[in-house]
């Protein structure tokens, strides 16, 4: 990889979030000797949209998912290639292919766990060979909670070398823009065109899985047995009413199940699944407890809509679901506007406790809206990262945002408006 011209591409930068990942890039390389370029279809389109969002590009790529060769020419000339074309179980692999066979490390966005799982089947293997880091789910979704309990069982281990037998989650709004809240501050075109993307697939049953990506068959039903995925609200330890996680509470949990396998498969131990689960605080004076269980019921039940489809064993019931979204849902360009992004601020706590009683604490606070404007610099900054000699740890295969990036890199996330704390 040293004797490639590009540290990172970022292909889909005509896209609302690759437009942005490519504005973060330009004002964080800026002055500096790492290099970039935006990568999309159509270059006339992408100059223009660059132009129009006064992003400075300092190379433009042609690269076509229909054209292998065109997606190889741009694996080869890039360290790190940053996936903005989703959904991906409709266009992620021949991007990962070119990426695996010409030597460049991968990092997508998606959710679509089916998919995922696929990719560790097919590629996994294959990566580590070319020594090529494939890291997907590395947005929102599932980077900043793969980090925070990565970090908590780093802290145990390190303090007592204990393990972990628990971990939760919880992401809280510290601040929204002024005024009324918009539909489109929450609802995500993306997110949405990925939930039919799922419920399309033939193994849509695979989202619903706390186990979905560990892929020993023991493994998998100590995972299901410890740690099912909970949709019910519950009241958190400050009176706060907790909601399931947000956009879906089945992404994560499989994520962060599998880095805790890789490390422990890392270490040549045998992999100790523990208790995790996530949710979203909804928190306010006890004079509006009914109100807030009843806007997290709401939340519950939508999300038990979804599972009960994705895991009905009838094809045409999906199909029929899958059909009757993508009509009503918005496309993927559908997302809060510009003027909407900067005055979000948000955390995340994960409380952890170990094998031996103790307690550790990580606490994230993060500056602008999770979906669109923390995650694109968030993304970027790994990419960065990735392209950065022994900036990470030395694995390859099918990761992880966690495994692929260590803990160690946390501080420089705070570049992208992210500030991790760990104590205990």
């Amino acid at each position: 990889m040293a004797e490639r011209d590009l540290d990172v591409v970022v292909f889909g930068a005509t896209g609302v979030t690759g437009c942005r990942v490519a504005g973060y890039l330009a004002e964080r390389c800026a002055g500096t000797e790492q290099t970039w370029a935006a990568a999309a279809r159509d270059l006339g389109k992408l100059d223009r949209k660059m132009a129009e969002d006064g992003v400075e590009c300092p190379v433009s790529i042609v690269a076509d998912l229909d054209d292998p060769d065109s997606l190889a020419a741009m694996a080869s000339r890039a360290k790190v290639v940053l996936d903005l074309v989703g959904p991906y179980t409709l266009y992620g692999r021949p991007v990962i292919e070119a990426c695996v066979a010409n030597g460049a490390h991968y990092m997508d966005l998606t959710g679509e766990m089916p998919f995922v799982r696929r990719v560790i089947e097919e590629f996994h293997d294959r990566a580590a060979e070319a020594g090529v880091k494939v890291v997907q789910v590395s947005g929102f979704e599932a980077l900043p909670p793969d980090l925070a309990v990565a970090a908590a069982a780093d802290k145990a281990r390190e303090r007592s070398g204990e393990a972990l037998v628990s971990a939760d989650c919880v992401v809280a709004t510290k601040g929204m823009p002024a005024g009324l809240p918009r539909h489109t501050d929450v609802l995500s075109g993306g997110t949405m065109q990925s939930m039919v993307a799922v419920m399309d697939d033939e193994h849509a049953e695979r989202a619903l899985d706390p186990a979905a990506l560990t892929l020993d068959p023991e493994l998998a039903a100590e995972v299901r047995a410890r740690s099912p995925i909970e949709l019910g609200p519950r009241l958190g330890s400050n009176g706060e009413v907790i909601a399931p996680m947000s956009p879906a509470a089945y992404i994560n949990p499989a994520v962060i199940h599998r880095a805790n396998n890789l490390a422990a498969e890392g270490r040549g131990e045998r992999p100790q699944p523990f208790r995790y689960r996530e949710g979203i605080a909804i928190p306010g004076p006890t004079v509006t407890l009914p109100a807030r269980y009843a806007a997290a019921g709401a939340m519950s039940a939508t999300q038990a809509g979804f599972r009960a489809i994705a895991g009905s064993r009838r094809p045409r019931l999906r199909a029929g679901a899958s059909r009757a979204m993508s009509k009503v849902f918005p496309g993927s360009g559908f997302g809060p506007s510009g003027d909407r992004l900067e005055d979000w601020r948000w955390g995340l706590t994960v409380e952890a406790e170990t094998t031996g009683g103790n307690a550790v604490t990580v606490e994230l606070d993060a500056d602008g809206h999770p979906g669109y404007l923390t995650t694109a610099r968030m993304l970027a900054e790994a990419g960065l990262a990735l392209a950065e000699p022994g900036a990470t740890p030395e694995r390859a295969g099918c990761l992880t945002p966690a495994t692929a990036l260590g803990t160690g890199s946390m501080p420089r996330f705070e570049r992208a408006g992210m500030r991790f704390a760990v104590s205990g």
